[in-house]
């Protein structure tokens, strides 16, 4: 386990993510050609519709050998609208490489994926990529790095040439040169040995003043052993204290190498990260447990992918999925390549396969070894922010529409289908406009089915403006029987939280579990708001006092008194409707910066940063969700095709005329 690396590339959309997994799948022998985004012919992006758009839409495991370590390997999407598959990803994985584009630097998605990474404390080295492009920078990328990743870089590396001259680097550890002739490396004399020694100056000075070891020795020796600032270079990736800087090419085949030295040396392996439970050690031996955190449910077989954290689990073997308590039997485990899978006999802790026979566990669910239950955290799931309502052109594909929408839930848990009830119709609910139309292509290309689709609705939510206080409600029914019986007296005020509840109930007027009861039917009425249905967020309510009858008060009773009371609060409430905004960041040249700003204005964006750099500007802006439908045609009118943007979820603000005052 010591030699083996579960490691995931993240980026922004763009950034060369998928080159680097193709390049150091051909570096390390794992392939025989190189594979070409344009040419959708890489490893990873597989699936049609990742081909024909040219972006990494599901994340995809690989895995090769380098310097006799295993490199368990998954290429996550950069696009914002598929910022849950990078949650699951992240979920199980030891380390990563955050790429950066060298012109570019730090790019909104990159920003998003890095605290993503900071949420799952995953350890990461940064890899600094196009520096063969025009006005790349190696150095302004990391300062775009300390600046808005806030973090310490230590970069270990110097480029050789700039752009088109951009040949090799410089590792500032090791005090050796490399350049790429034809794809291969080769070792060449320091270009520069005056700014080598300058710039491994610096290095070794950060470096001491994060490391107390290193510290010590360079106020002994004024200087750091090369053996002594690589151990604290994986010490400090490990904490997160500092963040290792590599450079490079990946579409030249310049880098790559020294790239995979770098996650040897400094991402963990499984032993290194602290264990799930006290009581289960990351080791062979112990019992099994696993993570499923990936589920392929195609009409042909159902693929369930699990990071094993302790143990070992051998074909044939019985699991527990401790979410359902339901036992499950393994036939197959695979290795998985992307889209190809070798069978295997066994897994053990460290591993990330995929099993067959696994039927009923879902993405988040722990299988373990039935006589040792454990419940592992699962990754969270954003709420939906955008719905489009489907069906079927055909009456009698209804049934296989419904079969083909269940399997793509299960494959996506940010995806959600429900039923409206006034139409009747069908929706379907993701995570932005791109999300939603691979979806539904999805249904069309694997499901065979012909759909039609409504226009895109945006996910509204009500919140509370102002509350009210001392609001009574006596809920009493009496039918025949025992009756209910269920006095409350509430407070409902703003909050911050989407909903917090507490009591101020003295004397036990009111039991405890009737107070639960109480908080229950509370969140029974956050559903539906009044002013148009939507859910409820933003709101704390209190129990003030309450009374109960000695026959006839129930936990149904004050559930119900709870719903009704909170339905009334918010009634006789100052109420608004609050709809999701995006955070825009447009690229486009200067002369058409007019026509960009014009458009956000008309779309009620607000700007809130503006930059010029080389005749390109970049506008960044706060854009209500709905107003961004079909954005990017008009872009590319206003721009002459020459402006692009990306967007990433920026919380929910009031929409205009949205408040509405009180009701009796």
């Amino acid at each position: 386990m010591s030699t083996t690396r579960n490691i995931g590339i993240l980026a922004h959309v763009d950034a060369g993510k998928t080159t680097i997994t193709e390049r150091i799948l051909f570096r390390t022998g794992a392939t025989y050609k190189q594979g070409e985004v344009h040419d959708g012919t890489t490893v990873t992006d597989f699936d049609a519709q990742e081909r024909q758009r040219g972006i990494t839409i599901f994340a995809a495991a690989v895995s090769c050998t380098w310097d006799e370590h295993r490199i368990n390997l998954i290429d996550t999407p950069g696009h914002v609208d598929f910022s849950a598959e990078v949650e699951r990803s992240l979920r199980v994985l030891d380390g990563a490489v955050a790429v950066f584009d060298g012109v570019a630097g730090v790019e909104p998605q990159s920003e998003s994926v890095w605290r993503q990474a900071d949420q799952h404390r995953v350890p990461r080295i940064a890899f600094v990529n196009k520096l063969d492009r025009a006005g790349a920078d190696l150095d302004a990328a990391v300062a775009s790095i300390r600046t808005r990743l806030r973090v310490t870089p230590l970069v270990v590396q110097l480029p050789i040439g700039a752009e088109d001259g951009f040949t090799g680097v410089v590792d500032l550890v090791t005090r050796r040169a490399y350049t790429w002739v034809d794809g291969a490396i080769v070792e060449v004399d320091v270009p520069d040995p005056a700014e080598a020694a300058r710039r491994r100056r610096l290095l070794e000075e950060t470096v001491a003043e994060l490391h107390a070891g290193a510290l010590e020795e360079f106020v002994a020796d004024d200087a750091l052993k090369d053996a002594t600032l690589r151990d604290a270079l994986r010490e400090l990736t490990g904490t997160g204290a500092g963040v290792v800087v590599l450079c490079g090419s990946a579409y030249k085949n310049r880098g790559i190498e020294p790239l995979l030295d770098a996650v040897v040396a400094y991402l963990p392996s499984p032993l290194d990260v602290a264990p799930v439970d006290p009581q289960r050690p990351a080791t062979p031996d112990a019992p099994f447990a696993g993570l499923v955190f990936k589920v392929q449910a195609a009409t042909t077989g159902r693929l369930t992918y699990v990071r094993v954290y302790s143990g070992t689990i051998a074909k044939g073997a019985t699991v527990l999925d401790t979410g359902t308590g339901r036992t499950e039997r393994i036939s197959r485990i695979l290795h998985v390549q992307a889209d190809r899978h070798t069978e295997l006999d066994d897994a053990s802790a460290g591993d990330i396969v995929a099993v067959v026979g696994v039927k009923h566990a879902r993405v988040g669910s722990t299988l373990c070894a039935p006589d040792a239950p454990l419940v592992l955290e699962a990754a969270t799931t954003a709420e939906p922010v955008v719905s489009v309502a489907v069906e079927a052109r055909v009456a009698t594909d209804t049934d296989r529409l419904a079969a083909a929408l269940a399997r793509l839930v299960e494959e996506d848990p940010s995806l959600r289908v429900r039923s409206d009830p006034e139409t009747g119709q069908t929706v379907l609910s993701g995570l932005g406009e791109l999300h939603l139309e691979v979806a539904v292509e999805k249904l069309r290309q694997t499901g065979g089915l012909s759909v039609n689709v409504g226009r895109p609705q945006v996910s509204y939510r009500e919140t509370v403006v102002a509350g009210v206080s001392g609001l009574l409600y006596r809920h009493v029914k009496q039918d025949g029987g025992a009756g209910q019986y269920a006095h409350v007296l509430i407070d409902v005020t703003p909050s911050q939280e989407p909903f917090g509840f507490d009591s101020a109930v003295v004397g036990g007027r009111v039991p405890k579990e009737y107070v639960r009861a109480v908080e229950a039917g509370c969140r029974d009425a956050l559903l539906e708001g009044p002013l148009g249905g939507h859910p409820v967020t933003g709101v704390h309510v209190t129990l003030v006092d309450g009374q109960t009858h000695a026959k006839d008060s129930s936990e149904l009773a004050f559930r119900t008194a709870g719903r009704l009371a909170l339905q009334q609060a918010l009634r006789q409430s100052t109420m608004a409707v609050l709809e999701p905004v995006a955070e825009v960041t447009v690229t486009a040249p200067d002369d058409t910066v007019g026509a960009v700003l014009g458009d956000l204005a008309a779309r009620r964006g607000r700007v809130t940063d503006s930059t010029s750099r080389g005749g390109t500007a970049v506008v960044t802006a706060t854009v209500p969700l709905a107003e961004l439908f079909g954005y990017a045609t008009r872009l590319r009118s206003r721009t002459q095709g020459r402006g692009t943007f990306t967007t990433r979820p920026a919380g929910y603000q009031p929409a205009p005329g949205g408040t509405s005052g009180g009701t009796a």
